[in-house]
């Protein structure tokens, strides 16, 4: 039988960056989570991946910065970033862990407003 992991278990405290754990690394796809606890961007850093990054906030509070806006966000909230989106983490709250779930995959393009299929309803 396989043991579950926890993803709010042995979260990293008093660290200087934020930490990216892997949970799954694969030729197709890359699954991390990342803590951040005040964290945020180094002053004219930004994320330029080869690869397209969904992210959902599970924990805490964030602010992203894209070229063009900045995005809010708040737990369960997720966005769909394409390859080459230019970013940066702007703010993280710096009272409790931001917890994140990154998904890496692909490097096509992304159809616009691409919006995933809508959840199955189950019926007993």
């Amino acid at each position: 039988m396989t043991a579950p992991v926890n993803l709010f278990a042995d979260l990293p405290t008093n660290t200087p960056d934020e930490v990216f754990t892997a949970l799954l690394d694969t030729a197709q796809v890359r699954i991390e989570r990342i803590v951040s606890h005040g964290h945020k961007s180094s002053d004219g850093f930004w994320y330029d991946q080869d690869r397209h990054e969904w992210v959902v906030l599970l924990k805490g509070a964030a602010r992203l910065r894209f070229e063009e806006e900045a995005v809010e966000m708040k737990p369960g909230d997720f966005v769909n970033i394409p390859a080459r989106k230019k970013h940066r983490v702007e703010w993280t709250t710096p009272d409790e862990p931001t917890i994140w779930l990154a998904v890496h995959y692909g490097n096509g393009p992304i159809a616009p407003n691409h919006q995933p299929p809508a959840a199955p309803e189950f019926t007993s």
